[in-house]
């Protein structure tokens, strides 16, 4: 089999998902003419048929949500146009339109221009995702571009004070129709972002027909919210009124009230998650702390204080002390008999033993006195062990007027001064009792006491 050196080979399911993403990338949303066909309808709720002209056909399907808006009943033989989505249904690799909006045919001539328009700023890229930018969570200054009159402005105003009370909302109001309207909404959008002193911009106005709403279709309306650098959420009219503002928005809302919605949370359910955030935090750190002064009354049960250890030291030093005493006087006890039976045997078979008799006498002395020298020197050194042991008991040292310094929390000894900050609280440990205190100043070097 020849190798294929120039040529990429693809999978089936890595070329269909490539076709994929070029057809959704080339075409995001199409508005589509032609005559429906082998309609149904089954139990899901949603459509599916095939759109068709003279000279070819498509599957398409509308699903339940997006039907909800449709003022009229879809059937076969119906001539439409209509906003969809071209993708391409990957298992068996049959590309269809998911219809987003559907009007009956005979839209007229600003149909037409509405579609040149978006055509136009779809391929200059204005309506990509990447352009767009996240509403802030909690927004501290929201502004409303909308009419000063329209019912959209009290249904901004009313959901918002709902929703979060005390919200900073500045009205900015235009014109939302007629010749004035595009140039008001357009100075509109160019001052907020001027004086940058809000955090969100809201677009809005109420249902109309196509004409009314030619201001939000128009090119300096679309590419003034295209420029904007605070983010941009549009209201405009009812669900089904789709605008050229729209795609171009950061955000789009199905009516006025819908985008006060989404740029507000709800005030309440903020504060009650953060109450049950509170009370978590609070349960977590109850558990831990009553979890380590377990751990330390364990400990602290466990170690013994250094004077204990001392005591015990002492009592074992006394122990090995009368046990040497005991053992050296025991020894020379028996050396003496031995040494007094062997003088005696010597004195009886030898005559003239009597005359070494004094000099044994004198090395007897001389051994009584070594023995008790060399016993004393080990008192001795047993005594200064033992004071030794005494000096190093804290609680002399603490006696002798010094002190213990420990950090709180924590219990740490305080060695260095850059342990501590001003103001922190300081536990110090005297002969008699304890004391609080607090660093007021710390100095460097050490100072001679």
């Amino acid at each position: 089999m020849a190798e294929h050196k120039t040529s990429r080979i693809y999978s089936v399911s890595h070329l269909t998902r490539e076709i994929k993403t070029l057809l959704e990338e080339r075409f995001p949303f199409v508005w589509v003419t032609g005559e429906i066909s082998n309609y149904a309808a089954p139990s899901s709720g949603h459509s599916y048929f095939s759109l068709k002209d003279a000279g070819a056909v498509i599957n398409c399907v509308m699903f339940k949500n997006q039907k909800r808006t449709l003022q009229f009943s879809l059937e076969n033989g119906l001539n439409i146009v209509g906003m969809a989505r071209l993708t391409l249904y990957e298992p068996r690799g049959n590309y269809q339109l998911i219809f987003e909006h559907i009007a009956p045919e005979g839209a007229g001539a600003l149909q037409k221009a509405f579609e040149q328009l978006k055509k136009k700023l779809a391929d200059e890229g204005l309506f990509d995702p990447v352009h767009k930018q996240s509403l802030p969570y909690l927004p501290g200054k929201i502004s409303v571009i909308t009419s000063g009159t329209g019912a959209a402005v009290r249904d901004i105003i009313h959901i918002a004070l709902r929703r979060f009370p005390g919200c900073c909302l500045q009205v900015f109001p235009v014109a939302v129709q007629g010749g004035e309207a595009c140039d008001d909404i357009v100075y509109a959008i160019n001052t907020v972002n001027h004086f940058q002193q809000a955090d969100v911009i809201i677009l809005a106005r109420g249902g109309g027909s196509l004409e009314d709403l030619a201001a939000f279709n128009s090119e300096p309306v679309a590419r003034a919210v295209f420029a904007s650098q605070i983010p941009v959420i549009t209201g405009i009219g009812h669900e089904t009124d789709v605008t050229i503002a729209d795609f171009v928005a950061d955000v789009r809302a199905p009516t006025p009230s819908a985008a006060a919605e989404l740029v507000l949370p709800e005030k309440i359910r903020l504060v009650r998650h953060i109450i049950d955030m509170q009370m978590s935090v609070t349960l977590s750190m109850t558990q831990k702390l009553d979890f380590l002064h377990q751990k330390v009354d364990d400990l602290h049960s466990r170690l013994k204080s250094p004077a204990q250890v001392i005591a015990n030291f002492k009592q074992i030093l006394e122990t090995c002390f009368f046990r040497m005493q005991h053992a050296l006087n025991r020894r020379i006890f028996h050396s003496r008999e031995k040494l007094s039976w062997i003088s005696q045997g010597l004195f009886r078979a030898v005559p003239g033993i009597r005359i070494q008799q004094q000099q044994v006498g004198d090395l007897q002395k001389n051994l009584a006195f070594a023995m008790k020298a060399r016993l004393d020197g080990h008192t001795n050194n047993i005594s200064r062990a033992a004071a030794s042991l005494e000096a190093l008991n804290p609680a002399s040292v603490l006696d002798r007027g010094y002190s213990i310094a420990r950090t709180i929390p924590g219990k740490k000894v305080i060695l260095d001064a850059e342990q501590l900050a001003v103001q922190d609280p300081v536990e110090l440990i005297l002969s008699k009792g304890r004391i609080l205190t607090r660093v007021e100043k710390k100095i460097d070097g050490k100072d001679h006491i």
